[in-house]
């Protein structure tokens, strides 16, 4: 034992035993540095969570980081086999914070950094170059802010910076200049940004690159030729910028590349042949800029394109057959250029394509038949174009079709059936073309349409009667809406606007209960607006605007408590706006504009409080301005013009604080415009011409800016405006006070003086009253005419020289016609009323100045105004210059020149008349004198109705008794024995005229000849025979269709003559067949 501790220990073992010692110990102590490391960096990150916004929602982001024990398993760390962090990703959390307390220099092993889509804002640190060993970067979809810092450019080891959808700013030259040495950067991505400049040539010597993206910048300049050395580059993105000039040829050495997006730039020049280098292209993106010439044929040489986009630029020539070759593309989009000449046959190997657009070109020809081979086909535009021909029957076999657009060409031919195929059509529009036939009832299988439109055809027939099961149609052609539509209960919107629709609206349309859209504007559509349209109550919009529709507005329309758009503008609309309009509570729009509307504007309208607009243009609206409209506080647009609206504007107008255009022009409105209207702060359009306004205008910016057109034709306007004068200025108070001590000083003598002289004058009075009538206000009273009326007055006595005789052109029962120029040098007649006409002269003028005003008709006359004096009262017409019927029939030469076409014109002229005093005015008016006498024709021997004076309203629900009126000889038998106001009175007069055109003179003795019994069973031919021996022998006898027009019309008023009154027609029955009647 001694001898064995005494032995010397050897150097060799002493150095073994320190190895093993140290093999044994120094992984425990590596392991307790890498925690250490680990630790201080988990800290690092903790220290960055607890530095971002504080929100109640970030309590629940990042939770798992919270241990820095455990830090390699937090959510979006990675680490090394030595547990430090190498990677950190954390996409789409809203962390809200900056990078500023991200402490780099931590994370010296770090290798990829992500922080994509969480909304981090503020500057890129400077400090991100301590990231020595950083490859990739991805910073995208944030709100940083600032520049690139150059320091990135340290990175040396950096294969992506990806910074794309923030708000940097920045210069291209810049960035590409700081990242130029990296030379592993394989991927930039740096578009959707405030990037600026030009590309720089030295762009080139990043050769590692496989994706570059400089997409929606702003980059300007041209793309330079060094882009050709970026031979890896697989992805080249620079749409959406502003760069120019010519694509480089050199872009054809990009061999490798997959995705090629130039769009939305001002490239100009043709596309490269050098582009059908790039076989392995998949996408190609030229579209959106200025690019001209052909389309090279190389570019069939591109066999693995999927996606061709060459729309929206100037490309000329014809599209290259090579294109056939692109048999994987699946959306070919060349709309918008100007190619031309034929789609080559060889478009149909295309089978792979689901889209394809040559909308907009001017492509000529036909649709080849091989387009049905692409049966892969969702849509087809093709409208816009050139094309000829007939639409091929091929085109039924695209069943996958959705959209199908050929509008805006010259295709000829019908509508094929096969069409009928595509049970997946959503929307069909073949308008503007020349296709004739009828549709075809195989239309009726595409029931998931929606957009069906072929307007601007030589279409016929009628629709398909399922056409509308698909509940979304937008336009169709011409047809009866009577009779085309069944009831579908499903349908919720239908829009018939811009077509040629007749017939009337049937009950049927109520029973449309889901019905939300209703547009039928633009057409022929006549009849009464039915009461049941109220049942519709899911309506939101209706829109009845330009049709030909007459009668009341139905009250029934108020239970519609879901509309917000109401126009009913543009018909021929009578009657008052019912009350119950004012239940429509969401209505925002109302125009009942260019109708024949009268009575007063309903008060019930201020309880359509969100109305925007409001047009009651061009209407027979009388009376004042309701108070009631300044309580519609979102009115923005308020148009009242061309009514007879009278009185002062109310105050309240002034509180329409959202008013932006007024218009109270061709009224007759007085007094001052309100102070209160300088409270339209919005008001930027205003029109108050042709009234009777005057003092001082508003002063706010659209008065005091206003033209002369908007103020001229008042009594006496003035204030701040260039166009008018100033406003007199006011007289010191303290003179009207002087006055004031002056006047009551004298009072108590004045008023005893006052008093005596009232009571003589009042005994002189009533002495003079029993010796003549009592005279007529000494003011002058003109209305209906936009003229000062004692201006007017004055100008017609002095015109005919106090009526002289020798102006004298006609006498009448209650007035004498006279011929007078006023100072315009236009001509007009007056009828001014005779002295001792007594009341009947009186009341005759009253009913005729009370129908005229509310008149407007081609075949009335023309009535200018009205004038009451106490020494002359008349009446001021349009002149007719060749006089009334009787006067021309009884005159030779006269009647010679009434060739028979004249007298045809001259019958439907005055039934046209007739039937719309008796249809279309409300209530109804009869004439009571229809006679020759009372037709008057102007230069071009168009009849116009006068005489007035015996008018009366008809109420079909009340007594219309009243006493005799007319013309012996043309008036109703009836009225022997009955003085009740009936319309078919007129129509007995009209036969008689009827006639008297015919004959020429007065048929009293074919009339007695047509009562006799015999006669009343004497057939149609013996009235033809009769009729030929009657015609006026002054003209030679009518031939082939105006003779035939002729007989026409005298069967027409033999039907008139009828002794019964409801045997006669109607004037609107005869006024329908004689227009029907015209070649």
């Amino acid at each position: 034992m001694s001898s064995l501790v005494e032995k010397p220990i050897s150097k060799k073992y002493c150095l073994f035993v320190f190895i093993i010692i140290n093999i044994l110990l120094f992984p425990a102590c590596s392991s307790s540095s890498a925690k250490r490391s680990t630790a201080s960096e988990a800290e690092a990150l903790l220290k960055w969570k607890n530095s971002l916004d504080h929100n109640p929602f970030n309590h629940s982001l990042l939770p798992s980081w919270k241990s820095p024990s455990s830090a390699c398993q937090w959510v979006g760390l990675s680490c090394n086999e030595l547990g430090r962090i190498t990677e950190i990703y954390v996409n789409g959390t809203n962390l809200r914070g900056t990078l500023y307390n991200f402490n780099f220099s931590s994370f010296p092993n770090l290798l990829t950094l992500v922080l994509y889509n969480v909304s981090l804002h503020g500057s890129i640190p400077q400090q991100i170059s301590n990231l020595s060993r950083l490859t990739h970067l991805d910073l995208r979809r944030n709100h940083l802010s600032g520049n690139i810092p150059s320091e990135i450019g340290i990175l040396s080891s950096l294969r992506g910076i990806f910074l794309s959808w923030n708000d940097l700013t920045d210069s291209l030259p810049k960035v590409i200049a700081s990242v130029a040495n990296l030379s592993y950067l394989s991927n930039l991505t740096i578009g959707a940004n405030q990037i600026y400049g030009f590309i720089p040539h030295e762009i080139g010597q990043l050769k590692s690159l496989v994706g570059l993206y400089l997409f929606e910048a702003n980059l300007t300049g041209s793309i330079p030729a060094s882009v050709g050395n970026l031979t890896n580059l697989s992805t080249l993105s620079l749409f959406s910028n502003r760069i120019s000039g010519f694509i480089p040829n050199e872009i054809g050495q990009l061999k490798s590349l997959n995705y090629l997006s130039l769009s939305k730039n001002i490239l100009t020049g043709s596309i490269p042949a050098s582009i059908g280098n790039l076989i392995n292209l998949s996408t190609l993106y030229l579209y959106s800029n200025k690019l001209s010439e052909s389309i090279p044929h190389e570019i069939g040489e591109l066999k693995s394109l999927n996606f061709l986009s060459l729309g929206r630029n100037n490309l000329t020539g014809s599209i290259p057959a090579s294109i056939g070759n692109l048999t994987n593309l699946y959306s070919l989009y060349l709309y918008e250029n100007k190619i031309s000449e034929s789609i080559p046959c060889k478009i149909g190997q295309l089978r792979s394509l689901n889209d394809l657009d040559f909308s907009e070109n001017h492509l000529t020809g036909s649709i080849p038949g091989s387009i049905g081979n692409l049966t892969n086909l969702y849509t087809l535009y093709l409208f816009s174009n050139k094309f000829s021909g007939s639409i091929p029957q091929e085109i039924g076999q695209l069943k996958s079709l959705n959209d199908l657009e050929l509008s805006e060409n010259s295709l000829t031919g019908s509508i094929p059936a096969s069409i009928g195929n595509l049970g997946s059509l959503i929307d069909l529009r073949l308008f503007q073309n020349n296709l004739t036939g009828s549709i075809s009832p195989e239309l009726n299988n595409l029931t998931d349409l929606e957009f069906f439109e072929f307007y601007d055809n030589f279409l016929s027939g009628y629709l398909p009667e399922n056409i509308c099961l698909g509940g979304r149609l937008t336009r169709f052609l011409a047809g009866n809406i009577s009779e085309e539509f069944g009831i579908y209960q499903n349908l919720d919107y239908m829009n018939l606007r811009e077509n040629k629709f007749i017939g009337e609206l049937t009950e049927s349309w109520g029973q449309y209960r889901k019905l939300t859209f209703l547009n039928i504007s633009h057409n022929r559509v006549s009849g009464k607006i039915i009461p049941e349209l109220g049942s519709a109550t899911q309506l939101h919009v209706l829109d009845l605007s330009s049709n030909l529709l007459e009668g009341k507005i139905p009250k029934e329309l108020g239970r519609l408590k879901l509309l917000f758009n109401l126009k009913l503008n543009n018909n021929g609309l009578s009657c008052t706006v019912p009350e119950e309009i004012g239940m429509l509570s969401d209505l925002q729009l109302l125009d009942l504009a260019a109708n024949k509307l009268s009575g007063t504007i309903p008060i019930h309208i201020e309880q359509c409080t969100k109305l925007t607009l409001l047009n009651l243009r061009h209407n027979g609206f009388g009376g004042v301005v309701p108070f009631q409209i300044g309580n519609l506080h979102s009115l923005e647009s308020l148009d009242l013009s061309e009514n007879i609206l009278s009185g002062a504007l109310p105050l309240e107008l002034g509180h329409l604080r959202n008013l932006e255009a007024l218009n109270l022009s061709h009224n007759n409105l007085s007094g001052s415009i309100p102070s209160t209207y300088e409270e339209m702060w919005s008001l930027t359009s205003v029109d108050i011409s042709y009234n009777k306004f005057e003092g001082a205008l508003p002063k706010i910016k659209a008065f005091v800016e206003a033209t002369t057109q908007v103020l001229e034709h008042n009594k006496g306007l003035c204030g701040n405006n260039s166009n008018l004068k100033p406003c007199p200025v006011p007289e010191e108070k303290h003179n009207n006070l002087v006055l004031i001590l002056i006047a009551v000083s004298i009072s108590g003598t004045l008023v005893l003086l006052f008093i005596i002289i009232g009571i003589l004058f009042v005994c002189h009075r009533r002495r003079r009253s029993m010796v003549e009538p009592r005279e007529s206000q000494t003011e002058t009273f003109f209305a209906a005419w936009r003229h000062d009326g004692q201006k007017v007055y004055e100008e017609i006595v002095e015109a005919t020289e106090n009526f002289d005789s020798k102006y004298c052109i006609g006498v009448g029962g209650y007035g004498s016609v006279y011929k007078t120029m006023l100072s315009t040098g236009q001509v007009v007649a007056v009828k001014k009323l005779h002295d001792d006409g007594g009341a009947a002269g009186q009341e005759a003028f009253k009913s005729e100045t009370s129908v005229l005003t509310k008149v407007r008709h081609r075949n009335i006359i023309k009535f200018l105004g009205f004038c009451l004096h106490r020494k002359h009262s008349f009446l001021v017409y349009e002149l007719m210059e060749r006089g009334s019927l009787a006067s021309i029939l009884s005159n030779n030469e006269k009647a010679i020149k009434l060739e028979w076409p004249k007298r045809v014109n001259v019958v439907k002229g005055l039934a046209d008349a007739i039937s719309y005093l008796h249809h279309e005015c409300c209530p109804a008016i009869v004439h009571r004198d229809i006679s020759s006498k009372n037709v008057l024709l102007d230069q071009e021997f168009e009849a116009h109705i006068s005489d007035f004076g015996s008018a009366r309203t008809f109420d079909s629900e009340s007594s219309n008794w009243t006493s005799f009126a007319g013309t012996f000889g043309y008036s109703a038998p009836e009225l022997a024995y009955t003085m009740e106001v009936n319309e078919k009175c007129d129509v007995y007069s009209f036969g008689v005229v009827t006639l008297e055109v015919i004959m020429g003179k007065h048929p009293r003795d074919l009339i007695s000849s047509l009562s006799l019994p015999s006669s009343s069973s004497s057939p149609a031919v013996h009235h033809q025979l009769l009729l030929r021996n009657v015609l006026d022998q002054r003209l030679s006898l009518p031939r082939n269709q105006v003779a035939n027009q002729v007989v026409f019309i005298a069967n027409i008023a033999i039907a008139c003559l009828q002794a019964s009154p409801q045997s006669r027609p109607t004037m609107k029955q005869v006024s329908y067949k004689l227009a029907a009647s015209s070649p």
